[in-house]
């Protein structure tokens, strides 16, 4: 898409959306991994449910710290959030039940590398299995099914018992996604999973999450890199700069609309030319 012609320079209250809506509320979220620094601050954030939210920034802007935070990894120093009505912290009793509905996909993937790809997306049916059907792996036949028709609808059938070291880096994301999906999840957090992939291979994935987002209502918060897909997938797309939001945009019909601009002396189109990875 080329969303250079299509920026709408007015821009609009972010706080207008519904509330009922909102899946993800962040309101003033300040982190830091010591004493000494802030990694993130005044981040105020609103994702809605069975939208496709990205988060695009450099390295080192706090991207990875956001999704840490929504899954319960990180705790705020400052600031309140809330994800599907609950505060996340996987310390937390109530938190941990609604764990098992967050598909989180790190940069690392997560894959335990000398099982098979049918073990590996097996695991994200351990938090509905008990303990000592997880240990000797006695999946149920529904379950064993599901994992399947997954594996299938990723384009990875035919390959359950390939030792997950023995993948390209694109079947390593499909079986990374599998995992998730077969969480049934309301919510998927998703950090550069297309990263290193060919433009081909990073938008066949990114059709997977916009299938089951049609078909299930899930919510997809995604770190990206390149600015020109966030805008092709998302329904809004926040720019992440030195740990700050310094900029947020809705998507509609390919028009780009300004919702929160807070970016200093840069321009709205600097800003897109800097996340732009298809014009470097």
């Amino acid at each position: 898409m080329s969303y250079h012609a299509s920026i709408q320079s007015e821009t609009h209250d972010i706080d207008k959306a519904e509330p009922d809506s909102c899946i993800i509320c962040m309101e003033d979220v300040w982190a830091s991994y010591d004493a000494r620094s802030t990694t993130i601050r005044e981040i105020n954030m609103r994702v809605s449910a069975g939208s496709n939210y990205a988060i695009v920034g450099k390295s080192g802007s706090g991207k990875s710290t956001l999704l840490k935070i929504m899954n319960g990894l990180m705790i705020p120093n400052r600031g309140t959030i809330m994800v599907d009505s609950h505060r996340p912290d996987q310390h937390n009793r109530r938190f941990q039940s609604a764990m098992a509905r967050i598909g989180y996909i790190p940069q690392s993937l997560g894959l335990v590398r000398n099982s098979s790809v049918l073990d590996n997306v097996m695991i994200g049916a351990l938090p509905r299995m008990g303990a000592l059907q997880s240990l000797l792996k006695r999946y149920s036949e529904e379950d064993m099914a599901e994992a399947r028709r997954i594996l299938e609808m990723v384009g990875l059938s035919g390959k359950e018992s390939r030792k997950a070291y023995m993948l390209s880096g694109g079947e390593k994301r499909r079986v990374a996604i599998a995992r998730a999906f077969m969480q049934n999840p309301r919510i998927l957090l998703a950090d550069e999973i297309v990263s290193e992939l060919d433009s081909v291979t990073s938008r066949d994935i990114m059709d997977l999450v916009a299938v089951m987002q049609r078909d299930t209502g899930l919510t997809a918060i995604m770190i990206h890199h390149d600015m020109s897909l966030a805008l092709e997938y998302a329904d809004r797309v926040a720019v992440m700069q030195e740990g700050r939001k310094i900029m947020e945009m809705g998507i509609d019909h390919d028009h780009v609309h300004i919702l929160d601009f807070q970016s200093g002396n840069l321009t709205t189109q600097e800003i897109l030319e800097m996340y732009d990875d298809s014009q470097k």
